[in-house]
């Protein structure tokens, strides 16, 4: 049995670099500086990762209008990080048994891993990722590069 755990935190942010400044300024330490710094910026946050996402790349992400945002896109989403793509496909059919909305079917993705999305029964994004630039702990905690 997969464990169920949340690994990864995005907010859906309208400027990149001012909300990552927030974050840094309020303690948060801020990781993996080679990806794009105006579309999204990384954070260790404990148990967990934060990670600010430009908010009309989010909405694209889980097949929503980029130019909308419509009151089941709230901006945000939560992440689900596993180890395989077997497990990707394991989890986005649990979900849908328990009574999900799939918004994207789990596929390849174009910055090297797989990932899915799907809608709790109030609305709430989830992506169902397996990212090989982030290996996890046997916790499911992603690990994330200086």
């Amino acid at each position: 049995m997969l464990n169920a755990h949340i690994s990864l935190v995005t907010l859906g942010v309208t400027d990149v670099p001012r909300a990552a400044r927030f974050y840094e300024a309020l303690g948060f330490l801020r990781k993996v500086r080679a990806a794009p710094e105006t579309e999204v910026a990384f954070f260790d946050a404990g148990t967990l990762t934060l990670s600010l996402y430009d908010v009309r790349g989010l909405a694209g992400d889980a097949s929503f209008a980029e130019n909308t945002r419509p009151a089941a896109f709230r901006g945000a989403s939560l992440a689900w990080n596993c180890g395989s793509e077997g497990e990707v496909d394991a989890i986005m059919a649990r979900s849908l048994k328990a009574g999900a909305t799939e918004l994207t079917p789990a596929k390849k993705a174009d910055w090297g891993g797989y990932h899915g999305h799907f809608a709790d029964p109030d609305g709430h994004i989830w992506e169902v990722a397996c990212n090989p630039q982030f290996p996890l702990t046997a916790e499911g905690r992603p690990i994330l590069p200086d």
